[in-house]
């Protein structure tokens, strides 16, 4: 028997090791996949509630009321709460729109029409409750 050169036993060493890694690679590929398995689910297996809940609906052309603030549109998607604002003076129901569809304070909604933050503070307190009262006579 011949003995083998060092060539060869680093290949056969290289080639076991390779064998190795490729064999315990393959091994955690299949216990991932059999994990991810476990977690997830086809869409085709889903009922009709829980495919509702994964799913986005785009409502396009709804009855919206549109008001324009501050030069920007803001949509009202409600009705009632629509017409409800339709009905209120157009100063008031900025003061409202500002602040709480642009999130604004009563210093900052003063600052941007020019009148008293005490007048921003009475407007939307008095706008509020006469909402109220329109929204509550509807129902």
């Amino acid at each position: 028997m011949e003995p083998r050169s060092q060539q060869e036993i680093i290949r056969e060493n290289f080639d076991s090791l390779c064998k190795k890694v490729l064999k315990r690679e393959a091994i955690d590929i299949q216990r991932r996949e059999n994990r991810q398995g476990k977690r997830e689910v086809a869409f085709s297996e889903l009922t009709e509630q829980d495919f509702a809940k994964l799913a986005a609906t785009d409502r396009y052309f709804t009855n919206e009321y549109v008001f324009s603030v501050l030069g920007e549109s803001v949509a009202v998607a409600d009705c009632e709460l629509g017409e409800a604002l339709n009905v209120i003076p157009a100063d008031r129901r900025d003061i409202v729109l500002m602040s709480y569809f642009f999130d604004m304070t009563d210093k900052e909604i003063a600052e941007r029409l020019n009148i008293a933050r005490r007048t921003v503070a009475y407007k939307r307190t008095s706008t509020l409750k006469d909402l109220k009262k329109l929204l509550e006579s509807e129902e």
